[in-house]
């Protein structure tokens, strides 16, 4: 791509997208690495966090928002980008993540074109659902040792599912300028990060929740039939489900911990909040065993624990992520026999106890989520049973319901 990209001021066929209201500018966090595998190593960030001075669209989005005009045109608001103007319906697309990717499988679109890294968007989730699958052999992965704006040309997609501030905050490279560069003349930035609720310049603007988001990308692609009957669909799983969920009280204390290789001796803990990458953990009450500790969370601190700590907290049970693209027998076989055989980890009361269990993927969409939370529901509840309809599932995303 010559240096002519970054000059244009044409619009390109996507003359119908209308970038909203403006973000000012916001300060750089160095940036994330990453592979198009999953990595057992978190990515680590390497600079401390800038302040970010973030207008967002004031009153836009007090309430869902949702306008059509005589001529078929239409917007959708969402912070903090604001609110974005489409003459007609998107029809490529990227996403950041395995969060919104999933959110537009059930509303029936072809898979995005791009993610932040194709690795971490586990599509063997939908083995469970009959006749549902994702191909990503052709799909590519944004962050390649940074993310390129030529690649944002190349990809040439209608609109990109992403929150801007990600973008300028989680490695160094891109400034506002190039966030309205990529939305005016190629498509809009559109979304918000939802899968945690950690991030310092997330803090003076609003956090969506799986459904509130699954509600903005239904309106985007003008779908919204489809997410009102998943919406049913997850009021009917979360009834089926709660009847097997202890009380808080009595649910147990698990450590939610990112491994290091198969062998782990070394972990990254997460202290359970909000955001989509916690939600089956948040439904089934599972209490936090670092939480009231002296560990601090990874995402504000960037610190592992050794496993003579995670044997001082001994939690009830492990639950660790980094291991998705394993099968339980393969997690077992590795992972978990590793921790048997530790002079250390084998003193652990859940190792003692064959409380080891794959924690789910950071990222959670309607179909992955319920997946998800029925699969911990059986390690943690020995819940042997079905708790949603598949063919529900797979008639929705046919939009046959």
């Amino acid at each position: 791509m010559n240096d002519d990209t970054t000059n244009q001021k044409e619009p390109t066929r996507r003359k119908y997208l209308q970038y909203g209201s403006a973000l000012l500018g916001s300060a750089l966090l160095a940036g994330c690495a990453g592979s198009s595998g999953e990595s057992t190593a978190e990515p680590t960030e390497t600079a401390t966090d800038a302040s970010t001075n973030t207008a967002t669209a004031a009153g836009t989005d007090e309430a869902t928002e949702q306008s059509e005009s005589e001529s078929g045109s239409y917007s959708v608001a969402i912070e903090p980008v604001g609110e974005v103007s489409f003459d007609s319906v998107p029809e490529t697309w990227v996403a950041n993540n395995g969060s919104w990717a999933d959110m537009g499988i059930a509303l029936g679109l072809e898979p995005p074109k791009a993610v932040w890294l194709t690795g971490r968007y586990h599509t063997q989730y939908y083995d469970e659902i009959p006749g549902l699958s994702v191909d990503k052999s052709d799909m590519v992965s944004l962050y390649q040792d940074g993310v390129s704006k030529e690649l944002f040309y190349e990809l040439d997609a209608d609109v990109h599912v992403m929150d801007p501030n990600f973008l300028q905050n989680r490695f160094r490279g891109w400034e506002q300028a190039d966030v309205e560069e990529v939305s005016a003349n190629i498509g809009p930035i559109f979304g918000n990060c939802i899968y945690a609720q950690h991030y310092p310049w997330h803090e003076d603007y609003r956090y969506y929740t799986l459904y509130e988001g699954f509600e903005k990308l239904a309106q985007v692609f003008q779908r919204t039939d489809r997410y009102e009957a998943f919406e049913r669909l997850h009021d009917d799983f979360q009834a089926t489900l709660a009847p097997h969920v202890p009380t808080k009280a009595e649910a147990p204390e698990a450590a939610v911990l990112w491994g290091v290789g198969d062998a782990p001796e070394k972990f990254y803990p997460y202290i359970i909040g909000g955001g989509t990458g916690f939600k089956h953990l948040r439904d089934l009450n599972v209490q936090d065993a670092l939480a009231d500790t002296d560990v601090k969370d990874f995402h504000g601190s960037r610190a592992a624990i050794d496993v003579e700590t995670l044997l001082e907290v001994d939690p009830e049970v492990l639950m660790l992520r980094g291991y998705e693209a394993k099968s339980e027998s393969e997690f077992q076989s590795t992972v978990v026999a590793s921790l048997e055989e530790h002079s250390t980890a084998s003193a652990l009361t859940a190792v003692q106890n064959g409380d080891v269990y794959r924690a789910g993927g950071l990222y959670q969409g309607p179909i992955t989520n319920m997946v998800l939370t029925e699969r911990t529901a059986g390690q943690l509840y020995d819940v042997d049973e079905q708790l949603f309809d598949r063919q529900r599932v797979a008639d929705i995303v046919n939009g046959d319901f």
